[in-house]
């Protein structure tokens, strides 16, 4: 597919801001880019680029309130370039290199490196493959600091994700992650004021639940669909919502859709061993990533909810 000339421009005038030399765009192909953006491979006289732009509406920067729950274009690439550096900062996992970020007319956009997928993807990947990204993975999470959260906050989807930075991983996890995307579905319509309410309850038990631990680097958004295998056949991890938490609710994330192998979790478990009991604890991590997807895709997942609420 080859794009037209206004397009054609918009590519080859971002790369050579960035590159800082002429670039003659050769040829582009449509990628999907997720709920918001639009993406694509663009094939170019200076090697294969990713570039994700999007046209949303602008409207500034800083933290967002409950009523202004969308991404803005430039902050949304802007720490998805942050989230991406920190990641490749730790040499545990390949990500893909930034090349650059910024705004075009009314066109946020962001330029990475071009990770070629394995023509299979995920299904072919020998076992191999998942010992190295559960060893990879370990090796992240190895990465601590002394709060949980991180020093601003970033989107999960296209939803602002709260990062305030917090000494207890319990109040963390309730005030910066399950309460606010509750208190949206409740503010939508899409939760009912006895589940916001049940909530509360579960607060409380939190510290019986879940092991304390130290707060670990995570992906944050941890799911197949966000998991490469190169040509190489090496693991590489793209669309970060980067931040210090849980590492039991990343591990968690990758079983809520299925998809990881179990080598995965028996290799992480090689270098970074769980506390016995992890599998009862999946539901109440992924009270998040379902809180996430009422917000973006409706009432569905809300039923999800509720029978964990109802359990613990």
């Amino acid at each position: 597919m080859f794009w037209g000339n206004e397009q054609t421009d918009f590519f080859e005038t971002i790369l050579y801001q960035h590159l800082e030399q002429p670039v003659e765009v050769l040829d582009a192909q449509f990628l999907s880019g997720g709920d918001i953006n639009t993406a694509a491979r663009v094939f170019t006289s200076e090697g294969v680029f990713f570039v994700k732009w999007n046209q949303a509406n602008l409207s500034g920067t800083g933290r967002h309130q409950i009523d202004q729950p969308m991404a803005d274009g430039d902050d949304l690439f802007a720490v998805e370039a942050l989230g991406l550096a920190r990641l490749r900062q730790t040499n545990a996992i390949r990500v893909p290199a930034e090349i650059g970020h910024g705004r075009m007319g009314e066109r946020a956009y962001l330029i990475l490196e071009y990770l070629e997928p394995d023509a299979d993807g995920l299904r072919g990947a020998p076992p191999t493959y998942w010992t190295q990204l559960g060893h990879q993975l370990a090796h992240l999470h190895a990465h601590t600091q002394p709060q949980f959260g991180l020093d601003h906050d970033n989107f999960i989807g296209s939803l602002v994700q709260r990062n305030t930075l917090t000494d207890s991983g319990y109040d963390f996890f309730f005030d910066q992650r399950l309460l606010p995307q509750a208190g949206q579905a409740l503010y939508n319509g899409l939760l009912k004021k006895a589940t916001y309410d049940a909530l509360f309850r579960l607060r409380e038990r939190l510290p019986d639940l879940l092991p304390a631990e130290r707060p670990a680097l995570l992906h944050g958004d941890l799911w197949t669909g966000n998991v490469l295998i190169t040509e190489e056949g090496q693991p590489a991890i793209v669309d970060p919502a980067v931040y210090y938490g849980f590492r039991e609710a990343e591990l968690a994330f990758t079983q809520l859709f299925g998809g990881f192998d179990g080598q995965f979790q028996a290799a992480y478990e090689e270098l970074f061993p769980l506390e016995p009991g992890f599998a009862e604890r999946i539901p109440v991590y992924n009270l998040y990533p379902l809180l996430v997807h009422v917000n973006l895709f409706g009432s569905g997942y809300v039923s999800g909810v509720e029978r964990v609420l109802s359990r613990f």
